[in-house]
């Protein structure tokens, strides 16, 4: 186990070899928008929940407020004894997932394997792939590093599977960030109460207590007939994951089924420089995180959104699956000229990829000719040009990096973030599924 720092020097970390799963778990969630919105209350107790004259509960309290046992689900009146000079709010639910999602996107841009599981938590699959081998650490510091640009800060718990992800993020907080290694599971889990698994409640912990079973490795050690008799058909789980063995995969279930990203602009777009430009932008985007997520899909998607708010899209097949935005760089251009007329205005270009499935095998030919060996030779100089790409933009950021088509969007002074009706949020990210 390791409790990481800011350091980014890979060559400072032990080889990560494996699964690698991310839980990111929001510090204070909904405590911490109201002291990003409101200055005068940072640094200050503030508890989110009902008004103890109304017979509330607690919902999100600040840590300065934890600092005098204050906690969630604690009734309002008990709290209020605990820290008379709280500053108390109702909360403002639509707020709170609206900075939920800028989150969400954060995650979404490092890969599509993620698992919502609340407004202010969720796993991501950050696994080290054949086409980026960066370190989980690395991508973590980077989560990290982005959510508190929003204002918001987070714990981080990494694992090779959600159960010790978990419970590795709740070790050190806030602002925490705790790497459990492959192999190093189950030392890491054996002194830790029983608690401390998810789906250890209060009664199975009172169980397990009767028979001496205190500890995780307790758990991982006691007889699964025990287990069953005392958890029934949940002991043979809990073994499992107090023996930090792998459990069910991030979004197992659900299939990624596109892969999307959209801009829009606090001034209208007009010319076909700036157009093209932001369209590179989303396409480069989209790319990488298809080639980190291992996928080529064959349907290629542009949607903008004029200046009247009108919103149209159009979809093109590609001729073969591909993860190549270099390669879509001329359909996507016959795509434009089917939505937009010069000098009409838009506001939000967006590009997905859909569809994905595995390239047909290679067929080899007798009679190859010059034109075939050139536009081999062409698309693999195209992928060791984006391999190297995705590596400098994986570690310094997507402004590291950009193809002369992308910069005008660097350049302008376009890109704002929305509010009100206009929901879009500057490089938004989506991934859709069934």
């Amino acid at each position: 186990m390791e409790a990481c720092g800011d350091t980014s020097r890979e060559w400072a970390l032990p080889p990560w070899e494996g699964k690698a799963i991310v839980l990111l778990d929001l510090d204070a969630f909904f405590a911490s928008v109201e002291q990003l919105d409101h200055p005068g209350w940072r640094g200050k107790p503030v508890i989110v929940g009902g008004r103890p004259e109304d017979r509330g509960v607690v919902s999100t309290a600040s840590y300065e407020a934890r600092a005098f046992g204050v906690h969630s689900a604690m009734a309002s009146s008990v709290a209020a004894s605990l820290c008379p000079q709280a500053i108390w709010t109702q909360g403002r639910h639509r707020r709170y997932k609206e900075v939920s999602r800028q989150v969400m996107a954060i995650l979404y841009d490092e890969t599509p394997l993620i698992q919502q599981v609340s407004i202010d938590e969720a796993f991501a699959d950050v696994s080290p792939t054949k086409t980026n081998r960066e370190h989980p650490v690395l991508v973590a510091q980077r989560i990290q590093r982005r959510v508190e640009e929003l204002g918001v800060t987070c714990s981080i718990g990494i694992g090779t599977s959600k159960a010790v992800a978990k419970i590795a993020s709740e070790t050190r907080k806030p602002r925490g960030l705790t790497a459990v290694y492959p192999g190093t599971e189950a030392s890491f889990l054996a002194p830790l109460p029983v608690k401390a698994l998810s789906g250890i409640g209060t009664a199975s912990e009172r169980a397990l207590a009767s028979r001496g079973i205190r500890t995780l490795g307790d758990l991982a050690n006691a007889s699964d007939s025990l287990l069953q008799r005392l958890l029934g058909k949940n002991g043979a789980v809990m073994k499992r994951r107090a023996m930090g063995l792998g459990d069910s995969a991030v979004e197992e279930r659900e299939p990624v089924k596109s892969i999307s990203n959209e801009l829009s602009f606090a001034e209208d777009l007009t010319g076909r420089g700036d157009l093209e430009a932001a369209v590179s932008t989303m396409a480069a985007k989209v790319g990488r995180r298809a080639r980190t997520a291992g996928l080529k899909g064959i349907t290629l998607t542009l949607r903008l959104r004029f200046g009247d708010r009108t919103v149209r899209s159009v979809q093109r097949k590609l001729p073969e699956p591909s993860d190549d935005d270099l390669s879509w760089k001329g359909m996507l251009g016959e795509m434009l000229d089917e939505l937009w007329a010069e000098g009409v205005n838009v506001r939000l270009v967006g590009v997905g990829l859909s569809d994905f499935r595995e390239p047909a095998p290679a067929q080899a030919t007798l009679f190859g000719g010059l034109d075939d060996d050139q536009e081999a030779r062409r698309g693999q100089s195209r992928r060791e040009l984006l391999a190297a790409t995705d590596s400098v933009r994986a570690r310094f950021g997507d402004a590291a990096v950009r193809f002369g088509s992308e910069i005008r969007t660097l350049e302008g002074e376009h890109c704002h973030r929305p509010s009100g009706d206009d929901a879009e949020s500057p490089g938004r990210t989506g991934v859709r599924k069934p």
